[in-house]
């Protein structure tokens, strides 16, 4: 260092230590009340929106009415002034969208869906949908927490939706299912992503309903940080701080307190996180409320925007703050009658009951009771005629902005349109024998081709471990770099809060939802397979969803779990983990994901192109690190990588019926390089199948499973494989089979570090331990 430089930092080291946060690309501001237009509609419409939330309560005994209704305004703020969206085209990529992050203001969701339905029904019907199915009825609140095969018969008669708990898209506007703490917010993330990646920085709003309690999990802080490094200002947060959870009063520290759970309000965290945060410190009022969303409108920073409402849950309901968040009144009660005052002194009187206990007369009594609200609103119809003026003016906002995919977008339509041979890899996936490939390196090399195919519809993301993992190469071809919405905007891998494989899931899943997009993650299988796994159920019942009402394909998503099983050797069993395909294969609703597992990195490519021809909401390819020599397959009688695309295939036949199935790289390349060569030449009798995809074999008729594996031979079966027993029951039916079978816990439970092949050995998985174990079980099983 020279003089000038000792001195600099010797007067640095002589200053006070202050800590700073470095300047925002966001602003902080607090909202000034401002007047609301139309406040004594507004007012009249949450009176009738709180007192359908107390209703419904009241007649499901069950639900969340304290966030519900302390979210209300917000949410009729929305809807009714300033969201771009048409309410007869309840799913449009191109309209705004609102996304109830927290799931357990569902209550909430479905009286206000089915409030603007009545009032446009009553106030300019045409507007409305032709399809109920499109709609959320009052009708349809009969189905409120109600199972789809609801016997009573008022449900039957009006073919009443059945309102799941916690919203999914079964309900119209709802784009995809939420409701596990955290994996909504990470999901509209990535929904605002997609929408933003095909429409362009013009694109679609994407609306997030959620609060502090729902800002607390760890996926919630990865998906904060995602959303803001990416640029994406078109995602909005709204935060109903009520400081109220399940079990506290005091979520947040306040009037000099710690909080119960954190020790931040969203306020800082959000500002952490340089989203642009807009205080409304009365949520309840229409003139607050509106005039933070107005401002949040107006901002153009280049990060996300966070509004953030201080309300009161369970407000004006008779029970507040904790007690409110999943109890209410008792059927039929005084209390219940003291909620709903506010919508009888404005529209008058709701019929006193008081019905039997069984789901018939309950019913009866729900159903007169909706009618009573409909009756009053039609008898006093300034309000429908308001309400649907405003919802005119929303798809009047949404033609306006005459929004289209930007130049350039992607096109994942290209990949179903497209009818990829399974048997005609591209060159450049074509490996010579010989030549030392990677099943990680094949699968990135085949995400590539595809995306550069769909021009972009694949963005993915890695904990960290976008060169380890190979997911690299799905962005060949595009801009380098991470992707950011203005800075950005063609690179196609996204960073997600860094080593984040939780918030990743969540994310990846929303992506995917939006419909324009396939999203990719990411990590080693030992923690993508569970850390992922909340966000990969939700996603699957969402798709589900989804398809039974517009009997569309599921929407794709890949969790890549890459370096798998026992061949992540010198990571040591931490990484090196045989556990992650039991929580994946055949663990999900039939159709709704597919694992493949394949052993020849020649496979990833008919394997990938069927699995995503299946059309699955989730693909699990589970790949490893070594790169090995590339087998003959041919010269070594074995039938081409195609093969593969049956789920499972024949390497060997017999008339006998002992039976032998693998799993798993390290497996499956040991037994065709070293052990069924010594078993051809000791003419050793039995059958062999390799087993690429279990759900892939599934999709096969029933005709075609026997004849590739008939089920007799299972109950003659043992395995070898890179994974666990569950994971191979189906194929080894026999205690005995179970047995001689050979898997990296039977012998040392968890192994040791070192290099793939010393690792094998110590799973008792090298080449003359499997040759023995199915020589011995040929003659044992006959």
């Amino acid at each position: 260092m020279n003089r000038e430089e000792i001195r600099a930092a010797a007067a640095l080291e002589a200053a006070p230590f202050r800590f700073r946060l470095r300047p925002r690309k966001g602003v902080f501001e607090r909202a000034a009340r401002e007047a609301a237009p139309d406040a004594a509609m507004y007012e009249a419409l949450d009176a009738v929106y709180r007192s359908l939330c107390a209703t419904l309560y009241n007649f499901a005994s069950s639900g969340h009415p304290g966030g519900s209704i302390s979210s209300g305004k917000t949410v009729a703020a929305l809807l009714f002034e300033t969201m771009a969206y048409d309410v007869s085209e309840p799913w449009a990529p191109h309209a705004d969208a609102i996304v109830y992050a927290a799931g357990h203001k569902a209550m909430g969701l479905y009286a206000m869906w089915a409030l603007r339905d009545e009032l446009v029904r009553i106030g300019e019907p045409g507007l409305l949908p032709s399809d109920p199915a499109h709609r959320l009825r009052l009708e349809d609140l009969l189905g409120f927490r109600r199972n789809p095969t609801q016997p009573t018969p008022l449900f039957k008669q009006f073919k009443s939706k059945a309102l799941d708990g916690h919203p999914s898209p079964s309900t119209p506007f709802v784009p995809f299912a939420t409701g596990a703490s955290g994996v909504g917010l990470g999901g509209a993330v990535g929904y605002a992503l997609s929408a933003t990646d095909s429409y362009g920085p013009g694109g679609p709003l994407v609306h997030v309903i959620e609060g502090e309690g729902g800002l607390t999990p760890g996926r919630v802080q990865e998906a904060l940080a995602g959303a803001a490094t990416a640029g994406l200002e078109r995602l909005i947060l709204h935060v109903d701080w009520n400081q109220a959870s399940i079990d506290s009063d005091r979520v947040c520290p306040a009037d000099g307190k710690p909080g119960d759970y954190v020790q931040w309000n969203p306020l800082e965290l959000l500002r952490l996180h340089d989203f642009n945060v807009i205080f409304v410190p009365n949520g309840h009022d229409a003139g607050h409320v509106h005039a933070g969303i107005r401002k949040a409108l107006s901002l153009s920073t280049g990060v996300p925007t966070a509004v953030v409402y201080k309300t009161v849950k369970g407000w004006h309901y008779g029970i507040e703050g904790k007690k409110s968040h999943g109890a209410g009144h008792g059927m039929c009660s005084p209390a219940y009658y003291d909620a709903v005052k506010p919508f009888e002194e404005q529209f008058g009187a709701l019929p006193r009951l008081t019905p039997a206990k069984d789901l018939v007369s309950v019913e009866k009594a729900y159903w007169d009771t909706l009618l009573a609200f409909r009756s009053a609103l039609e008898a006093k119809p300034e309000l429908a005629r308001w309400a649907a003026a405003r919802v005119r003016g929303s798809a009047e906002r949404l033609r306006r902005a005459n929004r289209g995919p930007r130049k350039d977008a992607p096109r994942l339509e290209l990949l179903t349109s497209t009818a990829f041979d399974p048997a005609k890899p591209p060159p450049a996936l074509v490996f010579e024998p010989g030549k030392a490939v990677s099943t990680r390196a094949a699968l990135g090399e085949t995400l590539g081709h595809l995306n550069r195919w769909t021009k972009g519809a694949f963005i993915g993301t890695a904990a960290d471990l976008s060169e380890s993992t190979s997911l690299a190469p799905l962005a060949k071809g595009f801009p380098p770099g991470n992707y950011h919405a203005g800075q950005n905007p063609g690179a196609r891998i996204v960073n997600v809060g860094g080593i984040c494989e939780d918030g990743m899931g969540c994310v990846m899943a929303g992506v995917s939802s939006f419909g324009t997009h396939i999203g990719v993650s990411s990590s080693y299988s030992a923690f993508i397979a569970a850390l992922e796994h909340v966000a990969a159920r939700l996603h699957c019942i969402g798709q589900h969803a989804r398809r039974h009402v517009d009997g569309k394909p599921y929407r794709t998503w890949i969790m890549v779990n890459a370096h798998a099983g026992p061949m992540t050797g010198e990571d040591g069993p931490t990484h090196a983990d045989p556990q992650s395909l039991q929580l994946i294969q055949e663990n999900f609703a039939q159709g709704t994901a597919i694992t493949l597992t394949p052993w020849d990195p020649a496979e990833l490519w008919p394997l990938l192109v069927a699995g995503l021809n299946a059309r699955p909401a989730l693909l699990a390819p589970f790949v490893t690190r070594p790169a090995l020599p590339m087998l003959d397959r041919r010269a070594a009688g074995l039938p081409g990588p195609a093969a593969a695309v049956q789920g499972v295939y024949a390497l060997r036949r017999s008339s006998k019926k002992a039976t032998v199935f693998i799993q798993g790289c390290a497996a499956g390349s040991v037994f065709m390089k070293d052990v069924l060569p010594l078993l051809d030449k000791e003419k050793v009798e039995l059958n062999a199948f390799y087993v690429a995809s279990s759900e892939l074999f599934d999709l096969q008729t029933k005709a075609e499973r026997d004849a590739i594996v008939p089920e007799v031979l299972t109950a003659h079966a043992m395995a070898l494989s890179d994974f666990t027993v569950p994971t191979f029951r189906r194929w080894v039916r026999t205690d005995a089979g179970t047995e001689a079978s050979l898997h990296p816990l039977k012998s040392h439970g968890y192994l040791g570090s070192g290099t793939w092949d010393a690792v094998v050995r110590e799973a008792g998985l090298y080449g003359e331990a499997q040759f023995e174990a199915v020589r011995a079980w040929a003659k044992t099983a006959g």
